[in-house]
């Protein structure tokens, strides 16, 4: 069976926030960036593989920190190796890296967005992110009912809460490390994150995503994978089974029993939902959410959980159309030092490039196949070509 795969183009900004006070939340990433999986576990369709939201794409400062250009988030590219809980606190807190002074502890949401779900131990992009004895890394956010407990990532690509005594530094076993974050751009406060839409579907905010109010029964993961696909709702027919950071990004670390605002998703109850994410080293399981607390976990995909289905507000495109469309675009020479050439099969339609902070610095149209255009910017960029419903991203680099 030949399947369809899409690409998705968002401009919409949203962030991890750090507190809730009623519907009030602090955001800090602009986008939430893909999971990275780009291996088919299946050949039913829907599954992580199949769709290419907001990819990874980093900026090796070099100055011990990476910018995620995609959440605007910069981050200390080797972490600050294993300690307690409060020592990393303070450790991020008095951090003085790349020159800058405004370090501060992750959120889980944050921690969670720069997991790579096609690497294992550690889920990390290592070619940016170097740390090579971690088996966690510290949030700065404590489980909302018990304060012996703190979020954390883990090597293997999952979120969960873990008892800070685990720490060898407190007398455990386990190595959890810290790695600072700071904001590039200033957090933005939105006054109400969830809409209910009225029609059984509910609009965040602060990822533009749109989502079933009340979740299937249990079925296996193959059988979700199929009905998140034939679902219409709310006027719509793309539906699709979330990745795992779009399925955590509705978990409040503020909330539990369950960790998803029962205000908009109503029929939501503390139980398991299945991700479309397959865990990278056994491909017979998939990532879930249990909405206890929140964590993140993998199972194998002959249970049967719950599916809270999502869809994009933006128009999808095939890939399959997409992966012809980019062999035909040229572009040279690459790496430049300023100046480059754009070549296509088709007129190239819209272009727009994007430094490593998301910002346009660049936006044109044009009816040619060749096309010149001049950066005085040095960095790695991304190069978007629009024409015809059809959307190319290409990286371009600048010496």
């Amino acid at each position: 069976m030949t399947k369809t795969k899409y690409f998705f183009v968002t401009g919409i900004l949203l962030g991890a926030f750090h507190f809730t006070l009623a519907q009030s939340v602090l955001k800090s990433m602009k986008r939430l960036p893909d999971t990275g999986q780009t291996t088919s576990y299946t050949n039913t369709p829907g599954e992580d593989a199949d769709y290419n939201i907001n990819p990874p794409f980093y900026l090796n400062n070099g100055n011990g920190t990476i910018t995620d250009t995609i959440t605007g988030l910069m981050w200390q590219q080797v972490d600050g190796g294993e300690m307690t809980f409060d020592k990393a606190t303070t450790y991020a807190n008095d951090l003085v890296l790349g020159g800058f002074s405004d370090w501060r502890m992750p959120t889980v949401l944050e921690l969670h967005s720069i997991l790579h779900l096609d690497k294992n131990n550690p889920a990390l992009n290592t070619t940016y992110f170097t740390s090579p004895t971690a088996q966690y890394w510290w949030s700065g956010q404590k489980q909302v009912n018990d304060a012996t407990k703190a979020w954390c990532a883990n090597a293997g690509g999952g979120v969960g809460n873990h008892p800070i005594s685990e720490t060898v530094s407190a007398g455990g076993t386990k190595k959890f490390h810290v790695r600072a974050v700071r904001d590039v751009s200033y957090p933005t406060t939105i006054a109400t994150r969830f809409l209910d839409n009225k029609n059984g579907t509910t609009t965040d905010q602060l990822t533009g995503l749109i989502w079933q109010q009340v979740p299937t029964d249990s079925m296996t993961w193959e059988q979700a994978l199929i009905t998140a696909e034939a679902l219409s709702l709310g006027g719509s027919s793309l539906w699709r089974m979330p990745n795992i950071k779009e399925l955590q990004s509705i978990s409040e670390a503020t909330i539990y029993n369950p960790s998803i605002n029962k205000t908009y998703f109503s029929g939501i109850s503390t139980s398991q939902f299945w991700s479309s994410t397959s865990l990278s080293n056994q491909s017979t399981k998939a990532w879930y959410l249990d909405t206890q607390y929140g964590i993140t976990s993998q199972v194998v995909k002959t249970n049967k959980l719950r599916l809270l289905a999502v869809r994009s507000a933006t128009t999808v495109t095939s890939v399959s159309t997409l992966s012809k469309a980019k062999e035909s675009l040229n572009i040279y020479p690459n790496p430049s030092t300023g100046s480059f050439t754009l070549k296509a099969d088709e007129p190239l339609g819209e272009i727009r490039i994007i430094n490593q902070l998301g910002q346009t610095i660049l936006s044109t149209n044009t009816n040619e196949k060749i096309f010149t255009l001049f950066l005085a910017e040095k960095g790695i960029f991304q190069l978007i070509c629009r024409h015809n419903q059809m959307t190319i991203t290409k990286s371009i680099v600048i010496l």
